[in-house]
């Protein structure tokens, strides 16, 4: 069975962290997913159906110690503070 778009971005954008303390919240979580999505070229789903499948797998926003990573991190982070630039 294909990985969902919705698993291809956790496998590519983001990491498990030991560290609850910094943990992505809801806010940031769906603003990296369509960074992603951007970077990939694809639709992003509305961000209920987002949720949705987050809930499926057991995602909870800032609580998981899910962390940032790969290009779609970066993307998100020049997109969200252009004063970094």
């Amino acid at each position: 069975m294909a990985n969902s778009q919705f698993d291809q971005f956790l496998e590519e954008a983001t990491t498990p962290s030991d560290r609850r303390d910094s943990a992505l919240g809801r806010d940031c979580l769906y603003g990296l997913y369509t960074s992603w999505c951007f970077l990939h070229q694809a639709a992003p789903r509305p961000e209920a159906a987002f949720w949705a499948a987050m809930r499926r797998k057991r995602i909870r926003p800032g609580h998981d110690g899910l962390r940032m990573k790969g290009p779609a991190a970066a993307d998100y982070i020049l997109a969200s503070y252009p004063g970094v630039v």
